[in-house]
């Protein structure tokens, strides 16, 4: 063979000696092909599919479809009582619209002491229809129990029930810059609890000029749950007071027959026959004696005391006894005179209306509500005239001697002894706390 010269020849196997490129492409693409094929191939042993299939359409009855009905609305709503509420008043907040209801209210036995016990800071809570008729009203009367409305297919039912947690217990201390408000809001502390402290030494302080700053007062009280949720306020349990320098201090005892009363650690009653002021909290706008008479612009003899106070304020009884007339009385407008026990009565006058029930004849007991402040009759604004009277002979009501309730029966000394011990031990600790809240 002649090899021309410059060229070489490839010493290789001979199938592929003289095979051009382009040739040995395209054959190693057909024996890649050739592989792939053979990887579709089917497996050794494998069973084959030879079921025969067929379609099958046969009617299925259905039962007619109704959509469900959608759930009756509801909703719940809880206001505080606040001072110189009204019943109506706390139900059009609640957004109860519902005559029937408060009509029943009104004439249910058990239902009717809700217009008796309305105290600032207690919860009144109401389960509503989507129309704002009354589903459910349960209002927290005390530490202890609650009054509650439920509508029924019959018609509305009442009932007092005893509350399943027991109460928390809260302790705090505050002292006065301004006056008493400021400082329990400052701290934290319920209107209602600071109303209670107003009532327990009211008999020793005159909250209305006595208060100093830099006054102290430590205090327990209550706080009532319902199903884990904070309902309101209740009872205070032991307090003090430092006024002007003076210690007070009382502490809440249960009798043996139920009842609940505040008593200084040494047993003596804290109760008065007579509250001093009628009105929760206010200030006196003219006492007792002559005074330039702002209508009839003439000095003239002032036959009682004039606390002002936010027309619609509560007015409660100053002691237990009964009413001898609840009406127009000259002057004097909507007015009440209660005849109470040793030849006493007492005045209440200017009234914007009275509370519901009270009428000629019927018994009150102290603090009960029995009207609320308005400025009818001889009135400039809005105030409470209230006189009080022996054998008919008008006296400071201020300034009166009032006798002090019964101290603890000898019987139960020894228990009240051990309470007090526990009492002044806790508030000794509380008020020795910077003014801060434990609970």
């Amino acid at each position: 063979m002649n090899v021309q010269k410059g060229h070489s020849v490839a010493q290789g196997p001979a199938l592929f000696r003289f095979v051009h490129p382009l040739a040995l492409g395209v054959l190693l693409l057909s024996l890649s092909a050739l592989t792939v094929l053979t990887a579709f191939g089917v497996a050794p042993g494998t069973v084959q599919d030879d079921v025969v299939r067929k379609w099958v359409e046969q009617d299925v009855p259905l039962r007619d479809w109704m959509p469900a009905a959608p759930p009756a609305q509801q909703y719940v709503t809880q206001e505080r009582v606040l001072r110189g509420d009204t019943v109506a008043a706390i139900l059009d907040r609640l957004g109860v619209r519902d005559g029937k209801a408060l009509d029943f209210l009104r004439a249910d036995k058990v239902g009717s002491t809700i217009f008796r016990q309305l105290v600032p800071g207690r919860m009144v809570q109401a389960e509503c229809g989507a129309d704002g008729e009354l589903l459910t009203l349960r209002y927290f009367a005390n530490s202890s129990s609650l009054l509650e409305i439920r509508r029924t297919a019959e018609g509305f039912t009442s009932r007092q029930r005893a509350l399943s947690e027991t109460p928390r217990l809260v302790y705090k201390t505050a002292t006065i810059d301004s006056s008493l408000f400021a400082a329990t809001d400052g701290a934290g502390i319920p209107d209602a609890i600071a109303l209670q402290l107003v009532r327990i030494f009211g008999t020793d302080i005159d909250f209305h000029v006595d208060l100093r700053k830099g006054d102290r007062f430590s205090l327990v009280y209550e706080m009532l749950y319902g199903s884990g949720e904070l309902v309101g306020p209740g009872r205070v349990l032991e307090a003090q007071f430092v006024n002007d320098g003076h210690v007070y201090q009382a502490v809440l005892f249960h009798d043996d027959e139920g009842n609940d009363a505040y008593y200084s650690m040494d047993g003596t009653s804290l109760a008065k026959a007579f509250l001093r002021s009628p009105v929760e909290f206010s200030r006196i706008s003219s006492g007792f004696g002559r005074r330039f008479h702002p209508i009839f612009k003439n000095w003239r003899a002032h036959t009682g005391v004039d606390f002002a106070a936010p027309e619609g304020t509560r007015v409660l009884a100053s002691a237990d006894g009964q009413v001898v007339s609840a009406g127009r009385l000259g002057g004097y407008g909507n007015a009440i005179l209660i005849r109470h026990g040793g030849g006493i009565t007492t005045l209440y006058g200017h009234l914007s209306r009275f509370a519901s029930g009270i009428r000629a004849g019927t018994r009150v007991k102290q603090g009960e509500v029995i009207g609320f402040v308005g400025h009818t009759g001889w009135a400039t604004g809005p105030h409470l005239h209230y006189e009080f009277r022996i054998a008919g002979v008008y006296q400071d009501p201020l300034r009166v001697a009032l006798p002090k309730a019964e101290p603890i029966p000898e019987r139960l000394r020894a228990r009240f002894a051990r309470v007090a011990a526990d009492a002044r031990a806790t508030i000794d600790l509380v008020s020795a706390s910077s003014p801060a809240r434990f609970e």
